[in-house]
């Protein structure tokens, strides 16, 4: 309430003045008991405390009071500001209270209701896969190096004996940049920088992992981008036999104790021999079915002895080291791992499909 002391000891004029400006404060007390919200509030202090509001008004009339009054006069409109003040900050604070118990009263949450259960994640299958077979040659003392995607002619072809107007170019249709660079065919490209990055520190035993490119129409079973993972093993004694041993191990890991590998005479560029590598079929058993086409073994991936011309070409003597190669496709251990019948299946962030391999982290 307005201090009734404010309109002691005056009178004429001024205690006119002071007793309009009285009635007035009692009425905007009444007004503030009825303000609800922040904006209402803000108006009402600025009429009453603000620099042209009513209290800075009532200050301007003590320049025309006689001196002996001033002093008395200051003290009480200055008790009336302080008491504004206070009820203008307790209503601030009546309204931020109520403004929250309202937002609390509509997110209202009820504690007894069941939690709701949240989604799971996990590697996507592709990757699943080529963790399981980097841990596997980790595991056996070799390094993964990866390389870039953009490769120049010279090491994606020319320097895995692959040379210009070679067949072999017309089988890995590419996307060319210029004359000199593309987008690499196969991740020999990086065995290839390997060999002479390492012609001095040899024996050598790498994977390299990582993404390829083709001229592929898309289907179920080819596309334009794919993975691939290829080992590479130079040394003095290397032979095939160490080959045939290593993708037993690689067969046994991913598809069972049980499997068995085989060698079928190939063709390819950089090895000499070279094989094609089946593996005994995980779904039958070897006994003949849909998967394996009543054959009893699979393709796996295609190998060989490292040819003695790539040795060379990267300042490797061939007739004191040799070394293996392979290549594997990550999309085609991940189909037959998952039995999984479209690559597509892969690229297209499907949940559904994607929510299927949780169980395999």
């Amino acid at each position: 309430m307005v201090p009734r002391l404010f309109v002691s000891g005056y009178s004429g004029f001024f205690m006119e003045e002071v007793m309009d400006w009285l009635e007035k404060s009692l009425k905007y007390q009444e007004l503030l008991e009825k303000v609800n919200n922040d904006k209402e509030l803000q108006e009402l202090k600025i009429q009453i405390l603000g620099k042209k509001g009513e209290l800075a008004a009532l200050m301007s009339e003590m320049k025309d009071l006689v001196s002996e009054k001033r002093k008395d006069f200051g003290f009480h409109v200055n008790s009336l500001k302080n008491e504004l003040e206070d009820s203008f900050a307790r209503k601030e604070v009546e309204i931020k209270a109520l403004k929250i118990e309202k937002e609390l009263a509509k997110n209202s949450l009820d504690i007894t209701l069941p939690g709701r259960r949240l989604s799971s994640g996990t590697y996507h299958p592709l990757t699943l896969v080529l963790k399981e077979v980097e841990d596997l040659f980790i595991s056996m003392g070799y390094q993964v190096v990866e390389g870039e995607e953009i490769e120049s002619d010279e090491y994606n072809f020319e320097r895995a004996n692959i040379p210009a107007n070679h067949p072999a170019r017309d089988m890995q249709d590419t996307f060319y940049f210029d004359e000199t660079y593309l987008l690499r065919t196969h991740t020999t490209a990086v065995q290839t920088r390997v060999l002479e990055g390492f012609a001095d520190k040899l024996p050598i035993k790498v994977i390299c992992p990582g993404k390829t490119y083709r001229r592929d129409d898309d289907d179920a079973t080819h596309s334009h981008q794919f993975s691939q993972i290829e080992g590479l093993v130079v040394g003095e004694n290397i032979t095939l036999g160490d080959l045939k041993g290593t993708l037993e191990i690689l067969a046994k890991r991913m598809f069972g104790p049980n499997r068995e590998i085989r060698f079928r005479p190939s063709y390819f560029q950089f090895t000499e021999p070279s094989v094609e590598v089946d593996v005994s079929c995980f779904n039958c058993g070897g006994l003949g079915c849909a998967l394996c086409k009543k054959t009893g073994w699979i393709e796996l991936l295609g190998s060989g002895m490292v040819h003695p011309k790539v040795l060379q070409m990267a300042g490797i003597d061939s007739s004191k080291y040799s070394g293996f190669a392979f290549g594997v496709g990550i999309e085609r251990l991940a189909m037959l791992k998952y039995e999984v019948e479209d690559i597509r299946n892969f690229f297209i962030n499907d949940q559904r499909f994607l929510k299927q391999f949780i169980k395999f982290e």
